[in-house]
């Protein structure tokens, strides 16, 4: 039996979202083991000038917790 936990982060990219979440996953990678999934809660972007600046999503992270 495993149990799991899951914890909301955010990220940002100036390139898209799929890249913030790329960079959301492989940031919870450095710190969180046994990362098993994810998925976007919310995207959003920022807006300078009339143009996207930047690209913001929020990420719900599944990990297996150790014995």
């Amino acid at each position: 039996m495993s149990v799991a936990r899951i914890t909301e982060i955010s990220s940002t990219s100036t390139k898209s979202f799929e890249d913030a979440i790329n960079v959301g996953i492989e940031r919870a990678g450095n710190t969180l083991r046994n990362l098993k999934g994810a998925w976007v809660k919310d995207q959003e972007v920022t807006v300078e000038n009339g143009r996207i600046a930047s690209y913001k999503v929020i990420l719900k992270v599944t990990f297996v917790l150790d014995d």
